[in-house]
Parts: structure tokens; sequence; C-alpha cells
């Protein structure tokens, strides 16, 4: 094999373990903005994304949380696609990504907007620190989960790609 080639393969290599990477952060954007907006802010009436006006304004701030988050979703999901029509796709890095996109969102949005932006609380109670330390040790354990799924994984792929390599040498 040439030296083009393999440079070639390497490019391919980092291009689909970044393209399984981001698609499954987005997914996970998506996953934990849909599941804050449909159960904190549509059936428990914790919070709007934006409490600090009336509630007209708070449904039309949920609304375009809403957007943005299905607009993640589906732009995930046609790169998930792509990769499969590729047989680029690996699940272990993709998953990876979607702790590392949901815990990203929900350790941003703890602290971020709960804390420094002040946009909204969990929930409004005397107790919100209980609230505050549960939404983000959440938030840490998936980071981690998905720390330790990402880097697992781009090994797998590196020692797949090296043994695939060293399998075709003359």
């Amino acid at each position: 094999m040439n030296t083009a080639n393999l440079i070639q393969k390497d490019s391919d290599l980092t291009s689909y373990a970044n393209r399984n990477l981001w698609s499954g952060i987005l997914f996970g954007l998506g996953l934990v903005g849909f599941i804050d907006e449909t159960v904190f802010h549509q059936l428990l009436h914790w919070h709007h994304f934006y409490d600090k006006s009336t509630t007209q304004i708070g449904l039309i701030s949920d609304g375009l949380f809403h957007s943005f988050s299905w607009f993640a979703t589906i732009g995930s999901l046609f790169m998930f696609a792509d990769l499969r029509r590729r047989k680029a796709l690996h699940l272990k890095r993709w998953i990876g990504g979607v702790f590392l996109g949901s815990g990203s969102f929900q350790l941003y949005d703890g602290t971020v907007q709960h804390k420094i932006m002040r946009l909204h609380q969990i929930r409004y109670t005397p107790k919100v620190i209980i609230y505050d330390m549960v939404w983000n040790i959440g938030a840490s354990i998936m980071l981690l989960v998905g720390i330790v799924l990402t880097l697992h994984s781009w090994k797998e792929l590196r020692d797949e790609h090296l043994g695939r390599d060293a399998s075709h040498v003359e």
C-alpha cells in the first residue's frame, strides 16, 4: 500500500470518527433539550426557558428552545443515516457523543442558565440547592460516561485501523 493511500485512509478514519462523535453530540443535545422541555416545562410546569417576563414570553421562549432541540435532533439523524449508508457508523463512539452532548447541555443549563444568567431555576422552591445538585451531578456523570466511551472508541478505531493496515503489508 503506498503512502498516499495510507494518508487518505488516516484522513477517512479521522473524518468518520469526528462525524460519529458530532452526530451523537447533536443527538444528545436535542434529546436532553426535548426531555427538559417536555417534562419540566410542559408536564410539571416548573419553569419556562425564560422566566423573567410574562407567561406569554415564557411560552414563546419555550417554543424557540423546542425548535432548537428538534433541529439538533433531525440534523444528527441525517448524519447518523449517512454514516450507516457509508458503513462508517461506530455505535460506541456515537453513544459516547450522545452522553457528551446530554451532559454538556445539562451542565451548561444548570450552571450558566440557572446560576449565572438566572434565566430560570429548575424549580422555584426554598430548597433549590437539592435540585441543583441532582441536576449538575447527573450532568457530570453523563459527561464522564461520554468521555470514557469516546476515548475507548477512539482506541478501538485506531487499533482496528492499524491492524487492517498491517494485514495489507506485503
